[in-house]
């Protein structure tokens, strides 16, 4: 049956609220998935704090437009399109389809938006590559506390050698 013009209108208005609340957004190929995977692939995204939504590429196209993007990238995606909303991590629904793509080869891009900008198929998996925001903060934590951690290892190795010292110098005394 088809949708009238107010589920449709309300349909779109849910479009742009997730758009305007995610920090990134992947569109992605995701035709001849079958239900059991595309739960999976849900389940996975859920985990990531992120949402796929399957929509027409009409209400794409209107809600790119009504964002302030270029309406006619929607006409450019090829198959039924599947928009994922990243809502903490701008990298993490991008991670998340390549990870699922390695072992459905039906999965792939069309493009994305990230920081305010379209970006194509290509761009999105050179993201997808990157690590995400908690792997780069462990990293981060990681090189900030290595200094403090040799630092710490320098000054005990003084105090261990002071106590060899005084142990060679009470062993040598007790001969």
């Amino acid at each position: 049956m088809a949708k009238t013009r107010v589920q449709k209108e309300v349909a779109l208005e849910g479009l742009n609220t997730k758009i305007e609340k995610s920090k990134g957004v992947v569109f992605a190929k995701y035709m001849g998935l079958t239900v059991n995977e595309i739960q999976e692939l849900r389940g996975k995204l859920k985990e990531e704090n992120s949402e796929m939504i399957v929509a027409k590429k009409r209400l794409i196209g209107l809600m790119l437009e009504k964002a302030g993007y270029e309406k006619d990238a929607a006409k450019d995606m090829d198959g039924g399109v599947a928009v994922v909303f990243g809502y903490e991590d701008e990298v993490a629904p991008a991670k998340v389809l390549a990870d699922f793509a390695k072992e459905h080869d039906l999965v792939g891009f069309h493009g994305g938006i990230l920081e305010g900008n379209y970006i194509d198929a290509a761009t999105v998996t050179e993201l997808s590559k990157l690590p995400s925001k908690a792997e780069l903060l462990a990293k981060l934590v990681g090189s900030l506390k290595s200094p403090s951690t040799g630092f710490v290892n320098v000054l005990s190795g003084n105090l261990r050698g002071l106590v060899q010292v005084l142990n060679q110098v009470r062993e040598q005394k007790e001969a």
